[in-house]
């Protein structure tokens, strides 16, 4: 007899279909892609797989405008998802609504988020931005000292200003642990205040390697700074949340560097430009004084009379002598503003610190010198007393002193006692000069 309730294979399918249709939608689901097909009417057919299961998958042509990377097989990625039954079939499938790369996604979603807190915080306020000195007296660089960042960084400054000083705060810039260096390092700076300027950046990567400069501890030790500090992280495109709290935002670690300092060479020009003006300003002081004295000579000689020339001859001299008096006293000033800005501008000349630095390598030349003879004086003392004791216990010191060595010569055993022989066995003795062979016969 056929039993009641009796369903069809499409019956079954639809009905299962339906079934997870109703309670599971919109799930996310992560793992990896394989088996990716793609035809002709645009559709994309793949397999998502963990370490132990694997589903069928479809995404329609119209679901992929979102897309902001190309699906590839092995590629781990988070998707939305709708689960559903493939009827002809029966197979099991999702069909993808929305899908990411995984990882990315997530840490995009992280910076959006600390974004958008720490803005709510007043943190990327202009307001709070300290202001860039314009000659630091020296400069803090807070990266990696193997990175392609340092080596842009100093070739800058030493092109641009080459006497402003830089310290370097060598620090991890990925990983795990880059933000913990990154925030020491910051609070170190601060604390020695052997620098007016910092410099935190690193060169160009993927969201994941930029990520120590996306962490709230690494914003939150930037604003806390006393210093300013001027963010150079990536290339012009990488934005980091330490731009936004930065108090100058670089495009590349060499943009950095050229904000820093300014051009020495621009500076030498307007220091010769003061030169030139206060030149001209007492070219144009004399002439003045030169027509004011021309002009009193001319009404002297216009009032002719005796006794008024007599006192006015006197005043002149008077005149003329207040006049040398205030032109020597403004050349004398002059003279010493000019000396002092030349002196100022001494003491930015590498000159000096060259000097210094040539003295130390050579002082240091020296010692190392020194340490290596000491070293290896000592090393040579060590090496004949050694010798002379290995000598003294070595076996050839004893066959010397007229002993003999014996041994098997089937095993190669040395003799110790004679119960360790029998009658006709061979044995090789070794002298302090060659060994002989013999056969025991008889014991003692």
């Amino acid at each position: 007899m056929k039993p009641e309730n009796v369903m069809t294979v499409t019956q079954l399918n639809r009905a299962s279909n339906r079934l997870l249709s109703e309670h599971f939608w919109g799930v996310w689901v992560e793992g990896e892609i394989s088996n990716l097909t793609q035809p002709a009417s645009g559709h994309l057919y793949f397999s998502l797989k963990d370490a132990n299961a694997q589903v069928r998958c479809a995404m329609f042509k119209t679901a992929q405008r979102k897309l902001a990377f190309k699906p590839e097989n092995g590629k781990q990625v988070l998707l939305k998802a709708q689960v559903s039954l493939y009827e002809p079939r029966g197979d099991f499938q999702l069909i993808v609504e929305a899908m990411e790369a995984s990882g990315d996604g997530a840490l995009q979603r992280a910076f959006v988020a600390l974004k958008q807190k720490l803005l709510a915080e007043g943190l990327f306020d202009a307001e709070r931005k300290l202001p860039i000195p314009t000659l630091p007296k020296a400069i803090a660089v807070i990266t990696s000292p193997t990175g392609a960042a340092i080596r842009d960084i100093i070739t800058v400054l030493r092109r641009r200003f080459a006497a402003v000083p830089v310290i370097i705060y060598p620090v991890s810039v990925q990983g795990d642990n880059a933000q913990y260096e990154i925030t020491k390092a910051i609070a170190l700076a601060n604390d020695q205040q052997d620098c007016d300027l910092i410099i935190l950046g690193r060169g160009g990567g993927s969201l994941e390697d930029l990520w120590a400069f996306n962490e709230e501890r690494v914003a939150r030790a930037i604003s806390a700074s006393n210093i300013p500090i001027i963010s150079a992280v990536g290339h012009e495109t990488d934005v980091t949340i330490a731009d936004f709290v930065a108090d100058l935002r670089a495009a590349t670690p060499s943009a950095a560097a050229e904000h820093a300092v300014p051009d020495q060479q621009a500076w030498l020009a307007q220091f010769q430009q003061f030169e030139m003006r206060l030149q001209q300003h007492q070219q144009r002081q004399l002439q003045r004084h030169q027509q004011a004295l021309t002009w009193l000579s001319q009404r002297l000689q216009q009032q002719h009379p005796g006794q008024k020339l007599a006192r006015n001859a006197q005043r002149l001299d008077e005149l003329e002598l207040r006049l040398v008096q205030a032109q020597q006293s403004k050349l004398r000033h002059q003279k010493h503003q000019l000396e002092a800005k030349t002196a100022q501008l001494w003491q930015h000349s590498p000159t000096v610190r060259l000097n210094h630095y040539q003295q130390q390598q050579a002082y240091l030349n020296k010692r190392l010198l020194d340490l290596m003879q000491r070293k290896l004086e000592r090393s040579q003392q060590r090496l004949t007393h050694n010798s002379q004791t290995l000598h003294a216990v070595s076996p050839l010191a004893i066959l010397n002193r007229g002993y003999a060595l014996t041994s098997l010569t089937t095993t190669g055993q040395i003799i110790h006692t004679t119960e360790q022989l029998s009658i006709g066995d061979q044995v090789k003795t070794r002298l302090a000069q060659g060994s002989f062979f013999s056969q025991i016969t008889g014991f003692d």
